[in-house]
């Protein structure tokens, strides 16, 4: 298996890239752009795009995770910088044991029984936060291989926009989770690395990020 990262600074003096950075769903469209056509019924699932935009140290960033290195020239002129590199080094050194750093957008959600709904007025999803979204990543992070140590989690904006062809809104609810994790079945943590946790994938929720926790003597 191999992944590639790329890291987009976009530019905010671009049109194109304000409004990718203010609608998910142009996001999602702009960054598909970057790979080939007819990949099939399922493209961003058979390409294994997935993508997180955060502030960082030096500016916004837009990270992208794919199972095919993009095209950076298919990004329009003057949209932003942009670096790409291979994460086959990353999934070779992983380990049972090794402590890891994370960072996950997600969209942590419950789906209550009819009854439940009826009974309490609710819809048929409901976004979580606080310790209910806590314990839902702690209970992903198992499933991927991973025993959380620790937790932070941050309320972020709601990934949105309009979908193209029905215009339905989209809108999914985000959640980022930083903390240190040690791993404990490395094969189930390649694979959900690569196919993202949760809901909303196309618009920005899913992609896990690690990175080795540096040991200390």
């Amino acid at each position: 298996m191999n992944l590639w990262l790329t890291r987009i600074m976009p530019n905010h003096a671009h049109q194109n890239a304000r409004r990718d950075l203010a609608n998910a769903v142009d996001m999602h469209h702009r960054l598909m752009s970057l790979f080939p056509d007819h990949v099939g019924e399922e493209p961003r699932r058979a390409l294994g795009v997935l993508f997180r935009t955060e502030d960082s140290p030096v500016g916004t960033q837009t990270l992208l995770q794919s199972t095919q290195q993009p095209d950076l020239t298919r990004l329009p002129h003057g949209y932003g910088s942009a670096v790409c590199k291979p994460l086959a080094p990353l999934l070779a050194a992983l380990q049972p044991n090794l402590t890891v750093h994370y960072r996950i957008a997600a969209n942590p959600i419950r789906k209550p029984g009819r009854s439940t709904r009826e009974l309490y007025k609710l819809s048929a999803v409901v976004p979580l936060n606080g310790q209910a979204a806590d314990d839902w990543w702690i209970r992903q992070a198992e499933a991927s291989g991973l025993k959380v140590v620790t937790v932070r989690s941050t309320a972020l904006d709601a990934a949105r926009g309009t979908h193209r062809q029905s215009q339905q809104l989209i809108r999914h609810a985000r959640t980022q989770f930083d903390g240190t994790a040690l791993i404990t079945e490395p094969d189930r943590l390649r694979t959900r690395l690569a196919e993202g946790i949760g809901k909303g994938k196309a618009y920005g929720c899913g992609l896990l990020s690690i990175a080795p926790a540096r040991s200390h003597p």
